[in-house]
């Protein structure tokens, strides 16, 4: 793990198309701003946990799968 110390207004980067910019810091708060392309999810930890959590289980779900009424009657044509 890389530890940096910022100060306010100053930014890190990630690469060369993610910063992380420090915006506030009041007592034991940092507001941070995250600038990063569209195709790259930036999700806060517990919100990353909440998704993973959510396709596990819906990959351990069994599939539902409806019962269709394939038969023919005369009143369908």
């Amino acid at each position: 793990m890389l530890i940096l110390s910022r100060k306010v207004n100053e930014k890190i980067m990630i690469g060369e198309d993610i910063s992380i910019s420090i915006i506030e810091i009041q007592g034991d708060h940092i507001r941070l701003g995250v600038d990063a392309p569209k195709a790259v999810k930036v999700f806060r930890q517990e919100v990353f946990d909440a998704i993973k959590s959510q396709n596990k289980a819906a990959a351990e779900s069994k599939p539902v799968i409806p019962e269709f009424n394939f038969s023919v009657t005369r009143e369908t044509f």
